[in-house]
C-alpha cells in the first residue's frame, strides 16, 4: 500500500504543478461510493478520472466500470501504473498544449490496458 501512496503523491504533485484541479477521493467509507477513481481531475477543460495502482495492483470490476462510464460521459478514464508515469506526463503536456492525438487509445497504454471491458 505504501508504494501506491507514494505513486499517488507523485502524480498529485505533478498535476498540481501543472495547474490542475485535483481531488483525492476516498471510497468505501460510511458515506462514500465505492469504485470511484482515486483522483478526480480537471485540467485544461478535460475531466480525468485516474485510478492509481501499485506495480502489481489490480483494479476491481467496479473501478473499471466507473472508468468506462467516465469515458461514455466524454471524460478520460485512466488506469495508471508507475511504469506508465513518463508517458502519462507526456499525455498531460499534450492536453496542456491542446494537442490531443487523433488515435488517443493507440498512443497511450494507460488508456488501453483495460480495453477488454470497453465493449461489455
Amino acid at each position: 500500500m505504501a508504494a501506491e501512496k507514494n505513486f499517488e503523491n507523485k502524480v498529485k504533485k505533478f498535476l498540481k504543478d501543472k495547474g490542475a484541479w485535483v481531488l483525492k477521493y476516498w471510497g468505501g467509507a460510511a458515506y462514500t461510493k465505492s469504485g470511484i477513481p482515486d483522483l478526480l481531475v480537471c485540467f485544461n477543460g478535460w475531466f480525468l478520472g485516474i485510478e492509481l495502482k501499485a506495480p502489481k495492483g489490480r483494479p476491481s470490476d467496479l473501478q473499471l466500470y466507473n472508468l468506462r462510464q467516465i469515458e461514455k460521459a466524454g471524460g478520460i478514464g485512466i488506469l495508471l501504473y508507475p511504469k506508465d508515469y513518463e508517458q502519462f506526463k507526456g499525455f498531460i503536456e499534450h492536453l496542456e498544449l491542446g494537442e490531443l492525438p487523433v488515435n488517443l487509445y493507440g498512443v497511450y497504454p494507460f488508456l488501453t490496458e483495460w480495453n477488454h471491458i470497453k465493449n461489455n
